[in-house]
């Protein structure tokens, strides 16, 4: 008999044999860069914004699953939903779940207008492929406009619609008929929007992965104005914006906007089981699959599976229960007032943007600075490269603050943390990046430390 691994060996697993397993096994390339700054720590317990190592170290995490944590690591109203239903049918597709049915009543309650019909999956990039086709089947057209800088997935249709080359040329090509348009400019949105060949516009409310970036006030009603004008269907992704990251429950809903589709998933299942969902008007839904010849045409296997859809139930319930939106709003205003601060007193900052605990802090490169200069302009590259996770690696190893950098501005660290953040744990975050500025000049200050802080961790670990 094959010598397989248990669940008992797999859960004292220690990082070295972690790493080494995961070198073969599964990413080569990602030990390599977890290991640099060392952010590969072996992690054992988590409990809403703390986790803790194996060496029974605490953290506070500011990461949050990149927006898949809004009600914290492991949280009980969601633990306890899963409990409850064991023993019931988790998929069986000859039957009608009871639990879909009341998820998808419970979204078309909180979602914006008149949004009422969800497709159920397991994560955003297939709610996206879900609006994608959607929406070319309801508009018999076949043409996409997306947003330059944006992001909304990798699997190949939701990657023909992510703004960056980056992730896209290895694939090329891509799917045809996606266009990629200006953020927040609504009159290169009309020029292509013309041709009367546009099946749909998908849009980010604010680009997560673009670098945090909120547009201006009026941008989204325009783009709702500019779809109506011409007949064309807006998909909102709100798959990291959406359970009341940013200050309302869904950030669209910051303009008054109501889109004809909409992408959730990451914070939607909890941050315990995978569930996403598109969520489209009854005219839309109908149209493209409304009838028996056209009901399977686009499925789902695990899609709003029991245990899934219980998540979703306990998620939505204790957001509204808790109104963890204003919450966001509030702390989120507190963080970005004091940040903003920081940007005046500390030059290595550039900007700071975002809205509720949806947070982004660009660094400077250092372009520009005499070391660029003698470098030939190899000092600067780095860090466009790697300031991000320079800023993130200080504060993961000095100050136990996990947080990262954005996919398509590596110059950006995120603050995303659980909604359930209470105001000290902010502040001491604070504190940690002013303390880790006010020692950090410039960007040559800032390399020198981060590897420093991390071959001091290396060290002691041996």
């Amino acid at each position: 008999m094959e010598r397989l691994i248990s669940l008992e060996e797999a859960l004292v697993y220690d990082r070295k044999r972690t790493r080494e397993r995961y070198r073969e096994y599964v990413n080569p390339g990602l030990v390599s860069m977890m290991a640099l700054l060392d952010f590969d720590k072996r992690f054992t317990r988590a409990e809403g914004v703390k986790v803790w190592d194996s060496e029974g170290k605490e953290y506070l995490d500011f990461l949050g699953g990149y927006g898949a944590l809004n009600f914290g690591h492991n949280p009980p109203v969601v633990v306890e939903a899963l409990r409850r239903i064991e023993g019931v049918p988790n998929i069986l597709q000859a039957s009608l779940n009871p639990l879909a049915a009341a998820l998808a009543e419970n979204l078309a309650t909180v979602t914006p207008g008149d949004l009422s019909i969800s497709f159920f999956c397991n994560s955003g990039t297939e709610a996206v492929e879900a609006a994608l086709k959607m929406a070319r089947l309801y508009s018999g057209r076949s043409r996409i406009l997306f947003c330059r800088n944006s992001f909304h997935g990798k699997s190949f249709g939701s990657l023909s619609v992510t703004g960056r080359d980056k992730y896209k040329k290895p694939f090329s090509p891509t799917l045809p008929d996606c266009s990629g348009v200006e953020y927040d400019n609504l009159d290169a949105l009309e020029k292509h929007l013309a041709g009367e060949d546009v099946a749909a516009v998908i849009v980010e409310p604010i680009q997560g992965e673009g670098g945090i970036m909120v547009p201006r006030t009026g941008y989204l009603k325009g783009v709702r104005q500019l779809c109506d004008k011409y007949g064309v269907l807006l998909i909102m992704d709100e798959i990291q914006t959406g359970m009341g990251r940013t200050g309302e429950y869904f950030a669209c809903q910051h303009e008054g906007v109501v889109p004809d589709i909409m992408c959730l998933a990451k914070s939607l299942g909890g941050g315990m089981m995978p569930v996403g969902a598109c969520i489209a008007l009854s005219k839309v839904y109908k149209k493209a699959y409304g009838s028996m010849d056209k009901c399977l045409l686009h499925t789902s296997t695990f899609g709003g599976n029991s245990m899934a859809m219980a998540a979703g139930i306990a998620s939505v319930e204790y957001m509204v229960k808790n109104r963890l939106d204003k919450k966001a709003a509030q702390l989120g205003e507190y963080a970005l007032e004091r940040l903003r601060g920081m940007k005046g007193k500390y030059p290595l900052i550039k900007d700071v943007r975002g809205r509720g605990l949806m947070i982004g802090i660009e660094f400077h490169s250092g372009e520009g600075s005499l070391l660029d200069r003698v470098s030939g302009g190899a000092a600067s590259k780095l860090g466009r490269e790697y300031m991000g996770a320079l800023v993130a690696g200080e504060l993961l190893n000095r100050y136990r603050i996990i947080t990262a950098y954005t996919l398509n501005n590596p110059n950006v660290i995120r603050l995303e943390p659980p909604l359930v953040i209470e105001r000290e744990q902010m502040d001491y975050m604070l504190d940690s990046l002013e303390r880790t500025l006010s020692e950090n000049k410039g960007a040559l200050s800032m390399m020198v430390s981060s590897v420093k802080s991390s071959l001091v961790g290396k060290v002691k670990k041996k």
